[in-house]
């Protein structure tokens, strides 16, 4: 009584909640979304279908907010432009941003300087492998 609901989905909606992080439900598991249960010891997860559909989402998320940052970014390969959507993947477009004179010298072709520039940072020091990774990634315009 007093709920206006017409489809199953506005239903579930109302009835699980909608939430955008993990959140533990009345029961103590974990959950996501719209009531979907992410906890191991119910064995839930993920399927490999919503594993991609999420990935390609934010991938696109980052496409766009790379192109409206820097908009010579429409001028690389895919290779290349896939160093900057892996970046900001793992620190935010924000944090990309920071590697200011990566992204001068790769604007302007200056392929091995921003590898050098790469691997000066901090990222570098943390995550070596995939840092190294993408510098080579970034100098030789091959995937790594």
């Amino acid at each position: 009584m007093g709920r206006n609901v017409t489809n199953v989905e506005e239903q579930l909606i109302a009835d699980e909640g909608k939430k955008p992080s993990a959140y533990q439900d009345k029961l103590g598991y974990w959950t996501v979304g719209v009531g979907t249960c992410i906890d191991g010891r119910l064995g839930c997860g993920l399927t490999d279908d919503e594993q991609l559909y999420l990935l390609r989402n934010r991938v696109a998320a980052r496409v766009a907010a790379i192109r409206q940052q820097w908009p010579w970014t429409e001028q690389l390969d895919a290779v290349r432009l896939g160093v900057l959507i892996n970046m900001s993947y793992q620190m935010g477009v924000h944090g990309l941003a920071n590697f200011s004179t990566f992204l001068t010298r790769l604007q302007a072709g200056d392929y091995s300087g921003a590898k050098t520039a790469m691997l000066d940072s901090l990222w570098n020091e943390q995550d070596p492998a995939r840092a190294g990774r993408l510098a080579i990634q970034i100098e030789t315009g091959i995937w790594q």
